[in-house]
């Protein structure tokens, strides 16, 4: 209903000169009409009345909200690129940090295979050494067998050709015992050195 009653009056206002002007007398383009002047002005206040109180505050207010918005927006995004830019150093001090633990974890396993290598090759001579002392021991406990069988088929063959040279056969025990004492009294090196 209000808005009704201010058109109305705005038309009223707004049509007052055109109707005071239709009844004066035709004047010169370049002379002042104070009537229209005034009538023009009334109209200017009132329309600038009207707008500033209906129109020019609610623009004032959502150009100021939309300001306000625009400037939460900025803010916003400088604080997102702040944060962001802490995460990427972060994130890089972190990819820093790992890249150090890898180049730690390589060396520590590098040394870690030296360590290990180390060990197998010295467990490789050691097992090589122990191999070479029980072949060694192997060889000597068959070289003694061999020179036990040895001297016991040259005793008995030293019996027999004793008995056949002789031809007279003492016991068995007693040629052995005569043959070995015999074999004992001469060295090993003797008979090596008479082959």
């Amino acid at each position: 209903m209000r808005t009704l009653f201010r058109s109305l009056v705005l038309s009223a206002v707004i049509a007052a000169p055109a109707l005071a002007q239709e009844a004066a007398p035709k004047a010169d383009l370049l002379s002042p009409s104070y009537g229209l002047m005034f009538w023009t002005l009334i109209i200017f206040v009132v329309l600038a009345l009207v707008l500033t109180k209906f129109a020019f505050g609610p623009i004032t207010k959502s150009v100021e909200d939309r300001e306000k918005a625009l400037e939460e927006t900025i803010n916003a995004a400088k604080r997102d690129r702040e944060e962001a830019a802490k995460l990427l150093a972060e994130h890089r001090a972190a990819l820093d940090a790992s890249r150090g633990e890898a180049q730690k974890l390589i060396a520590d396993a590098r040394v870690a295979a030296e360590r290990v290598r180390a060990d197998l090759i010295e467990q490789a001579h050691s097992e090589q050494a122990s191999l070479l002392a029980r072949a060694r021991q192997e060889i000597e406990s068959e070289k003694t067998r061999a020179i036990g069988e040895l001297r016991k088929e040259a005793v008995d063959l030293a019996i027999l050709g004793a008995g056949k040279v002789i031809d007279k056969n003492l016991d068995q025990a007693s040629n052995r015992q005569l043959v070995e004492s015999f074999l004992a009294s001469v060295s090993p090196a003797a008979v090596a050195s008479s082959r």
